[in-house]
């Protein structure tokens, strides 16, 4: 019995591990184009939920293309931190952009 329960507990850590390695492998590695990006797209960068994605979204249709990645700061949501954490994923330009891809 205790050596069927080892062989439990390996197969469940295995699981566990292969998870966690899997997860990683859906991050965020190409630019995203906030002027052109749509929800789905957008919450794709990290602390991004649905609802501050619309924000983006809806700020970009009333005010015009983000000039700068950092302009993002100007959405209702968005602070520094989120900014920082996501900085180096966050385009302007679509030759910016495709290029990534």
């Amino acid at each position: 019995m205790n050596l069927r329960l080892r062989s439990i507990t390996s197969v469940l850590y295995a699981c566990i591990l292969f998870f966690a390695i899997s997860g990683q492998a859906n991050a965020v590695t190409t630019k995203i184009n906030i002027n052109i990006a749509d929800v789905k797209q957008l919450t794709q960068l990290k602390y991004i939920g649905v609802k501050v994605a619309k924000r983006i979204v809806e700020h970009r249709e009333a005010n015009g293309i983000f000039e700068t990645p950092e302009d993002i700061l100007k959405v209702k949501g968005i602070g520094k931190k989120i900014y920082e954490v996501n900085k180096e994923l966050i385009v302007v330009s679509d030759e910016i952009a495709a290029g990534q891809e």
